[in-house]
């Protein structure tokens, strides 16, 4: 980690938030979505047909350009954050 991170001394201009969704694809059992669905029924909330339940993160990146922080947040959902196997994921970039 860069000494000014650790020092909080990073200029907030350099920094642009990174939020990602991560989903699980249509077809693919989602067990946890089941068991928050049958408790919201168990609860009283009646008329709710299915839940998906899924990852929401949110990375602060030093970085100034656009594109390169997308692509480098792809990287990331590909390699770590998302199970591509079985699970999409959609990034938003705050600059």
């Amino acid at each position: 980690m860069p000494i000014g991170t650790i020092l909080g001394l990073v200029n907030k201009e350099n920094i642009v938030k990174a939020k990602i969704h991560v989903t699980l694809k249509n077809g693919v059992l989602d067990p946890q979505g089941k068991a928050v669905g049958h408790a919201l029924g168990s609860l009283g909330f009646d008329g709710v047909q299915e839940v998906r339940q899924g990852k929401y993160i949110e990375l602060d990146l030093e970085e100034t350009d656009f594109d390169k922080a997308r692509n480098n947040v792809d990287s990331m959902c590909r390699q770590l954050l998302a199970n591509t196997v079985i699970e999409n994921y959609d990034i938003e970039i705050e600059v």
